[in-house]
């Protein structure tokens, strides 16, 4: 839990620190006590990876003093200061002046770990927010990354790393929105072509009379308003990777013409007659299934042939819902990076109305409303919970019940890591019973062998 993060607990009573610490420390927490604030002052400051709990009434520095050190030091770290009863007015103006929360003694150990467990999440989003910079700050822009825990998506990244090494055309097939082009930049990032250029052509997008120019490109006096030569998409990407969108929306003939430069290597500029070699890799993406364009005769059965040699199926969100809450805060981190916002965390109802949400506009819809939650200007798809009598009214109550099923069981293994015999507990059944659930959903789970 929260691995890496530690805590820090500053208590006097040396019965009341030992108990505290143990309780946190049961709960899967790394704690450190100390009895004073002059003896924890030396860890902390700005990238102190963890949090704070300090009584407010100690010997020398008070728990306040060591707010007004935190707020120069280390002001993105979360202070949770521990009260008596006569102190709660002073707990509230500390929270004005920065602190996380306040616990009022005598407390439950259930409300000092939830309290913990809540700082260590906002910490631990601080703490990646701050990578996120420093990466955007050193390479211009995020590297592509396949987010996700669903066994689909598990499969997508090992065909990824076993097929981007090679020349081999790939052909992605998937919905709209789903991250064909993501997959498409993975492939180019991880081949050797990866310091060469990479682009991106939706052919549903071209015109039909400039789609040929802007393929193969044209010498000056080709047509009419040609002034001077241009240099097409498949010259311009030679020696790196071309990616064609809605592959089935090209022309027929252009299928014809592509289909040669993938079998010689070469092709020739309108109004040119002179050939020019071209190596560039070929990655396609369709939606749909490409046998019914060939077999309705808008796509060349050989031209197909040459595009899937290695097929990437991309299953919509809808198929695979434990992938919905990791890709919506990898979001919610890229937007808050661009907006220069604080990211936001999520509460355990907002994650259950992300997973039970249909999202037909897949990972870019998904990327969309993360932009509108870190900018406030969103509608209810994270707040409002999901009426699933409304919103699935035409759907058969099997097919709901085990839809929520698998989101509730998706949930709680992303929040025990993976491990079944927590999440078993937490969901109050057998290890068994989960396990065969969670082949028949099609989860992944970590083995016992791993814990």
């Amino acid at each position: 839990m929260n691995k890496g993060l530690q805590v820090l607990y500053i208590e006097d009573d040396e019965l009341v620190r030992r108990a505290s610490v143990q309780s946190l420390q049961l709960a899967g927490f790394e704690v450190v006590g100390h009895a004073s604030v002059e003896s924890a002052a030396k860890l902390i400051n700005a990238e102190f990876s963890g949090v704070i709990v300090s009584d407010i009434r100690l010997p020398g520095a008070s728990g306040l003093d060591l707010l007004a050190q935190c707020r120069e030091r280390a002001p993105d770290v979360p202070i949770i200061l521990v009260t008596g009863h006569g102190d709660i007015s002073m707990a509230v103006q500390a929270m004005r002046d920065g602190a996380y929360d306040f616990i009022e003694k005598p407390f439950p150990s259930e409300r000092l770990i939830e309290t913990v467990r809540r700082a260590l999440e906002r910490r631990t989003l601080v703490l990646e927010n701050l990578a996120l910079r420093r990466e955007l700050a050193e390479q211009g822009t995020l590297a592509p990354r396949i987010i996700g825990r669903s066994l689909a998506i598990e499969q997508v990244r090992k065909l990824i790393a076993n097929v981007a090494p090679t020349d081999a055309s790939v052909l992605i097939n998937g919905d709209t929105g789903a991250g064909k082009e993501l997959i498409a930049r993975s492939l180019h990032e991880l081949s050797p072509r990866r310091d060469k250029p990479f682009l991106a052509v939706n052919c549903g997008a071209l015109p039909e009379p400039m789609f040929e120019s802007e393929m193969f490109g044209y010498e000056p006096g080709a047509f009419t308003g040609a002034a001077k030569r241009r240099i097409g998409k498949l010259e311009h990407a030679s020696g790196g990777t071309l990616f064609l969108d809605e592959i089935e929306s090209m022309p027929l003939a252009l299928q014809v013409k592509l289909l040669r430069v993938l079998q010689d290597g070469v092709l020739e500029r309108l109004g040119s007659n002179q050939p020019i070699r071209v190596d560039c890799r070929i990655i396609a993406a369709a939606k749909g299934d490409m046998t019914d364009h060939v077999a309705s005769g808008t796509f060349r059965r050989d031209l197909l042939y040459r595009l899937n040699v290695v097929t990437i199926a991309l299953p919509p969100l809808s198929e695979r819902r434990e992938d919905i809450v990791p890709l919506f805060e990898h979001f919610l981190l890229d937007a808050a990076v661009r907006y220069q916002r604080p990211a936001p965390i999520l509460t355990d109802r907002q994650r259950t109305n992300l997973m039970q949400r249909e999202w037909p506009g897949n990972v870019r819809e998904l990327r969309n409303a993360a932009d509108r939650f870190v900018l406030g200007v969103g509608d209810d798809t994270v707040a409002a919970p999901v009426d699933d009598a409304l919103t699935s009214i035409t759907q058969p109550l099997k097919e709901r019940v085990e839809q929520f099923e698998r989101a509730v069981i998706a949930e709680a293994l992303e929040q025990t890591g993976g491990a079944v015999a927590v999440a078993a507990d937490r969901l109050q059944v057998g290890k068994a019973t989960l396990y065969e659930k969670i082949k028949r959903y099609g989860l992944a789970a970590r083995g016992e062998s791993e814990r």
